[in-house]
């Protein structure tokens, strides 16, 4: 399973803790997952931050890969002006 880290304005959404270990096979699934965990923390989440996979940063992840073994970071996105 894929460790998922959260950001911390959400740790009270996702039962205090800010990692998780969740299933899935793309971005999509593990925002499914975790909403079956957390009812409305998936759509939450969804389009609102970016997300990094194995250190890599993806603006539009849904159908991107997760590995078993992948750690996806989802990240609060930075404003600029």
């Amino acid at each position: 399973m894929a460790r998922v880290v959260l950001p911390q304005a959400l740790a009270p959404r996702a039962g205090g803790l800010l990692e998780h270990e969740v299933e899935g096979r793309n971005v999509r699934a593990l925002l499914a997952a975790l909403d079956a965990r957390f009812p409305g923390l998936g759509a939450e989440l969804e389009g609102r931050v970016a997300v990094a996979i194995d250190g890599e940063i993806y603006n539009d992840p849904l159908l991107e890969a997760v590995e078993p073994d992948s750690e996806v970071h989802f990240l609060p996105r930075v404003g600029g002006g």
